[in-house]
C-alpha cells in the first residue's frame, strides 16, 4: 500500500489507525488504494503489537434473541463509530473472550455470567459495563432500567379501570423482575387489594412458559381479572392460550408485559417500553469512555414508558 500510494509505511500506519497528522489528499489517497486491494486490517497482528484490541465484547443470554436486536443496533453503532470492532457471544462463552489480549472490554448481559467472575476480571483492570445487574464492585458500571416507576404507573391505571383480582407472571430471579414484583405489590397494598401467594406464577422468560402459566391458570376455580407479566414474552404466550381457550382479552382477561418489542405492538400488548437502542449506545458510550480513561463506574438509570394498547384498556376508569 505505502509503495502505491507513494509514502511511508508509518504514514500509511497514521492513516489505518486514524490518526490526524496525515493530509486530507494523503489520507484520501491511501484510503482508496486499500480498498483497490481489499486490504483488512490484522487486528491479532494489532493488538500483539500494540497490546490492545480494540473490540468490544458483548454477551447475553441466548433465551430472548429478538429483545437484544435493538440493543446490538445501539452498540455496534457506537462501536463502529470510533473504529472498534465488535464480538457477540451468548451464555456460556464469556470467560475465554473476557481478556485484554482478546477484547479491550465488556457489555454484560448474560445472567448466567455469575458476578464473581465479573468482580475478578473488573479487579484486574478490565473494563465491565454490566446491564440489568447491580453490584457491589467499584470497578464495574452498572446501567439499569428504572422499571419500579413505570410499573407502578402500569398497575395504577389497570386499578383505575376496576381490576381488582391479579396474577403476576414473573421471570427467573433477577434485578428487573424483583423490582417490577415490589411495584405490582405495592400498588395493591396502597388500594386495599389482596394478593395471594398462590396467584404469583414463575416462568423463565420465554413465551412458551407464558402459555403453560396461562394454562394453569384456565384450569383453576376462576380467571384473574388481570395478569401481569415481567416481560412481553410471556404475555404473548399466555394471549395465545387464553385466544386458544375463547377467553376474551381484555373483556375477561387483561394482559400486560414489558419490554414493549416489535410482536407486542402487532398484537396490541399493554405494556413497558424500555428503549433498548438508546440503552446499548450508552452502554457502548461509558464502556469506551471507561476504556479510554474516563474511570467513571457511578450508577446509570435508563427511564422506560407505559404504552397503553388494547390488551389492557388505556388506563382510565371504565364506564
Amino acid at each position: 500500500i505505502a509503495k502505491a500510494a507513494g509514502v511511508s509505511t508509518a504514514t500509511v500506519s497514521n492513516v489505518l489507525n486514524g490518526r490526524k497528522n496525515v493530509s486530507n489528499s494523503t489520507r484520501e489517497r491511501v484510503l482508496r488504494i486499500c480498498e483497490e486491494m481489499d486490504y483488512q486490517v490484522n487486528h491479532a497482528g494489532r493488538a500483539l503489537k500494540s497490546g490492545e484490541s480494540k473490540t468490544i465484547l458483548f454477551n447475553f443470554s441466548d433465551f430472548d434473541r429478538e429483545f437484544y436486536l435493538k440493543i446490538i443496533h445501539g452498540i455496534s453503532d457506537y462501536v463502529y463509530s470510533r473504529q472498534y470492532d465488535l464480538i457477540i457471544c451468548t451464555s456460556g462463552s464469556c470467560d475465554r473472550f473476557m481478556s485484554k489480549s482478546f477484547t479491550s472490554g465488556c457489555i454484560m448481559l448474560d445472567k448466567s455470567c455469575n458476578d464473581q467472575l465479573l468482580k475478578r476480571k473488573a479487579q484486574k483492570g478490565y473494563p465491565i459495563v454490566a446491564l440489568d445487574r447491580m453490584m457491589d464492585e467499584p470497578n464495574v458500571k452498572c446501567l439499569l432500567v428504572n422499571n419500579y416507576p413505570p410499573m407502578r404507573e402500569l398497575v395504577q391505571g389497570l386499578v383505575r379501570q376496576g381490576y381488582r383480582n391479579y396474577a403476576f407472571l414473573g421471570g427467573i430471579n433477577t434485578l428487573d423482575n424483583r423490582e417490577r414484583y415490589q411495584a405490582f405489590t405495592d400498588v395493591l397494598k396502597e388500594n386495599g387489594i389482596p394478593f395471594h401467594p398462590e396467584s404469583y406464577l414463575t416462568g423463565d422468560y420465554r413465551e412458551k412458559s407464558g402459555y403453560q402459566a396461562a394454562k394453569l391458570l384456565l384450569i383453576g376455580e376462576r380467571l384473574p381479572q388481570a395478569l401481569v407479566c415481567a416481560n412481553d414474552n410471556m404475555a404473548i404466550g399466555a394471549m395465545r392460550a387464553f385466544r386458544e381457550a375463547g377467553v376474551r382479552i381484555p373483556e375477561d382477561v387483561a394482559v400486560t408485559g414489558f419490554d414493549d418489542t416489535p410482536l407486542a405492538e402487532l398484537l396490541g400488548l399493554t405494556t413497558v417500553a424500555i428503549p433498548n437502542y438508546e440503552r446499548g449506545y450508552l452502554a457502548a458510550q461509558h464502556l469506551i469512555a471507561n476504556i479510554e480513561g474516563a474511570q467513571s463506574y457511578e450508577t446509570f438509570k435508563i427511564q422506560a414508558r407505559v404504552v397503553w394498547r388494547a390488551s389492557a384498556g388505556g388506563g382510565e376508569a371504565r364506564d
